[in-house]
């Protein structure tokens, strides 16, 4: 049997996601002798675009897309792989909820264009020029860049298949995932590809892990302020979205007194992340004065959510 065709996408990301598959280090050798790779661009295999194009449609089983969909050619991008992919994956959050760069659609591109090259003290731009889609350059070359677009999520665009959380995928959970794809052990369509725990249940600051009831959060602090060396830090004060979180990463985060912030994406049947976490924190806050407490509510709850939530236009703050 042939060996099944694998595509890989890098959009609006970080490559961070790249590089939690090269992290898979001697488990990458054994995927890389089962798949073929036609496409891994822009960071792996030197394939130009029209090489992929070539491909009949259909003929690639399976494709990743990571990062969020930022300008035209994000989009065009898009198009192109579930037209040649038979399975295509949001990998990461990013091109599964928007990501932490999707904060971006708090602002017009003109207010992010105007404060990267005009408004920053260390920026010399004396004649306060932006990039632009088209510019001619000595009279005679034709330069071109592609258009910004708000941030979208993949299926914002196109028909996803499946979904894998985490700002990078954690390669523990990368490795598994890659098990069910080439066994073809695969949940339904339209699903995510995750243990199917929340964080707080692997994380060891758990309270039922200590075999004592869960307390009211008595009052919020911020990660400045300091963090308690054990115990649970939601208890502690510090707003930690466990309780909501997909834990396919183990809990890393809370191991290391860093709050969850929801990268891992939302439990299954979680239909708007955000909205599951406000209600999740409001509902074990001790009193509702502590509501007015919680510093920029939207950075924390929509941090990696904010294109793939309900709200998906731009907030006036």
């Amino acid at each position: 049997m042939s060996k099944p065709k694998l595509a890989y996408y890098l959009a609006g990301g970080c490559a961070g996601c790249d590089i939690s598959i090269v992290d898979l280090a001697d488990y990458l050798v054994d995927v890389l002798e089962a798949v073929e790779i036609v496409f891994f661009a822009p960071t792996l295999v030197d394939i130009k675009y029209q090489d992929f194009e070539a491909l009949p449609d259909g003929s690639v089983d399976i494709g990743f897309f990571s990062g969020n969909i930022r300008n035209t050619e994000h989009e065009y991008m898009a198009k192109l792989m579930r037209q040649k992919c038979k399975i295509l994956i949001a990998f990461g959050i990013c091109a599964s909820l928007g990501g932490i760069k999707g904060l971006v659609n708090l602002y017009s591109n003109q207010e992010l264009l105007e404060k990267a090259y005009k408004n920053t003290f260390s920026t010399d731009n004396l004649e306060g020029v932006l990039p632009e889609p088209k510019c001619i350059v000595d009279g005679k070359y034709e330069l071109e860049l592609p258009e910004l677009t708000s941030v979208r999520t993949l299926d914002q665009v196109v028909e996803v298949d499946y979904y894998i959380g985490g700002c990078p995928p954690h390669y523990h959970h990368v490795k598994k995932a890659f098990i069910a794809l080439l066994e073809g052990k695969l949940p339904s369509k339209g699903s995510w590809i995750t243990m199917g725990h929340a964080v707080c249940e692997v994380c060891p600051r758990n309270p039922v892990f200590q075999e004592r009831p869960k307390e009211y959060v008595k009052e919020v602090k911020r990660t400045i302020e300091g963090s308690p060396e054990e115990g649970c830090l939601l208890e502690a004060g510090y707003l930690c979205l466990g309780p909501v979180t997909q834990g396919d990463c183990g809990a890393l985060c809370p191991k290391v007194n860093i709050p969850c912030r929801g990268c891992g994406g939302p439990l299954p049947g979680t239909k708007d992340y955000a909205v599951s976490a406000m209600n999740t924190i409001a509902t074990i806050l001790e009193n509702k004065e502590l509501i007015n407490k919680i510093p920029a509510p939207v950075l924390l709850f929509y941090r990696y959510s904010l294109p793939g939530s309900a709200l998906r236009k731009k907030i006036k703050k």
